[in-house]
């Protein structure tokens, strides 16, 4: 609990619960905050990356933002867990489906992630990395999806450093023929910060775009209509 306040926090000690759902967006960290939570308090909000601590049916819950990427996951992750306190953070984000068996709106739950960074080389291991959720954390959100009306499908997800790929390399059928069940920007650098700190992390994901049919949702679907992997997590919280 030193080193606070960070170069990107600047809450003081004790300003989050010991779990944070972490969407990517901010205004997405707000939606939850004024929709879900009770007493709301704004405890961070430099460069515009909101947090804020309430309460969820009388438990004490936090949400901030983690922007876009893992290198900024891996920095608001790194900072929750190792000067925060903080001991489970769950990423309610987006992704864009691999396989048509996925529709819109449909809710994942990564169980491991593939990458095709190299954001793992900083640990020190020469191979490939396989970070993992935390199982209690996996089979709590199912469980909580099924009592919600909303079947949540776990699998392997891969975490991308690109958004757009416009050379011929283009890893979407590959990992598709896999069984790798969407693409996302986050999750392996969380899996990774949360198992280097000895802390839970779990990354659920709502279907916005499918990679195979085309069909996509609009932005502001995707930041404040996703309200059942919202209700998951802070189910879970």
């Amino acid at each position: 609990m030193s080193n606070i306040p960070t170069p990107h926090i600047n809450a003081p000690a004790g300003a989050f619960a010991p779990t944070v759902l972490m969407p990517g967006d901010p205004l997405r960290s707000r939606f939850i905050a004024e929709n879900f939570l009770e007493n709301a308090v704004l405890v961070n909000d430099v460069r515009g990356v909101q947090g804020y601590t309430g309460t969820y049916k009388g438990k004490r819950v936090s949400v901030m933002a983690s922007g876009m990427g893992m290198p900024s996951m891996g920095i608001y992750s790194y900072e929750l867990f190792n000067c925060y306190g903080v001991e489970s953070i769950i990423r309610i984000g987006t992704a864009g489906a691999l396989t048509d068996k996925l529709k819109l709106r449909d809710v994942v739950a990564a169980m491991s992630t593939y990458t095709d960074s190299n954001y793992g080389d900083q640990f020190g291991f020469h191979g490939s990395l396989a970070p993992c959720a935390d199982f209690g954390l996996l089979s709590a959100a199912v469980a909580a999806g099924e009592r919600l009306g909303q079947h949540v499908v776990p699998g392997p997800v891969c975490t991308q450093d690109a958004f757009y790929f416009q050379g011929d390399y283009n890893p979407s059928a590959i990992l598709g023929k896999l069984g790798v069940l969407c693409a996302e920007m986050e999750s392996f650098a969380l899996y990774l910060n949360a198992a280097a700190a000895g802390k839970r992390a779990l990354s659920l994901l709502t279907i916005s775009d499918n990679i195979v049919t085309g069909e996509a949702l609009p932005a502001e679907d995707r930041q404040t209509t996703f309200t059942k992997m919202m209700e998951i997590a802070l189910e879970i919280a």
